[in-house]
């Protein structure tokens, strides 16, 4: 697994977006059609409010997956989980500031548990409540749209996160990847490239697979 910044952009389609019913099929079909990371979002209808999939589920989707897991958890406490999310398959894991009393500690149990450590910038969160965590990031996740529901539309505010995440990795050394996860398309793609990582659900699920990833990884 590569550290950033990246020579190429990466694209993780959001399973959130994908036929529930056929969850293997369009698994292997974004994979073939070019995507580099599966993006798995876990919400427990506290911390966030939607509920979505857990632990079992991303066991199976290991079994079928030819992508690596980025999995994110929009939990409370994610350290009661931590461990079995990673026994489960997946490679990235990244958690939320405001959901645990420690995420420092959070973060390096991910990584002592052989997985890599990610940590999210909701749209209300200043970036300055991470900086101290910077560190101990494999990847740092820059939400353009409230977290819980799909099919939001991007928020351009958000983007100087992307543009001062960069500057600070440059100055410091960090070696952590910039994610974007919230309408991303065609459309908003162009102001985020200072993101490593591009999430996408609707946009590459409701398209034709391989031309909307090359669209978004600028191939097309």
């Amino acid at each position: 697994m590569s550290k950033g910044p990246l020579k190429t952009k990466w694209v993780a389609p959001s399973i959130l977006s994908a036929d529930f019913a056929n969850l293997e099929r369009d698994i292997r079909a974004v994979a073939a059609a070019g995507a580099d990371l599966l993006h798995v979002d876990v919400m427990d209808g506290h911390f966030v409010p939607n509920l979505t999939i857990g632990v079992p589920v991303v066991e199976s989707l290991k079994k079928v997956s030819p992508l690596p897991l980025d999995v994110h958890l929009m939990i409370e406490k994610p350290e009661r989980f931590v461990e079995d999310f990673i026994k489960a398959g997946s490679d990235y894991l990244t958690i939320h500031v405001e959901s645990t009393a420690s995420p420092g500690d959070v973060l390096q149990k991910i990584r002592s548990l052989g997985a890599k450590a990610g940590i999210t910038l909701r749209p209300r969160t200043p970036l300055k409540d991470i900086e101290a965590f910077l560190p101990l990031a494999d990847l740092v996740l820059v939400m353009t749209v409230e977290p819980g529901f799909g099919g939001q539309s991007f928020m351009a505010d958000q983007v100087v996160k992307m543009q001062e995440l960069s500057r600070l990795r440059r100055e410091k050394g960090y070696t952590y990847l910039i994610e974007v996860d919230g309408g991303v398309s065609d459309k908003t793609v162009g102001q985020c490239q200072d993101a490593d990582v591009f999430v996408a659900g609707s946009y590459v699920f409701k398209n034709d697979y391989r031309t909307a990833i090359r669209t978004l990884k600028g191939e097309a």
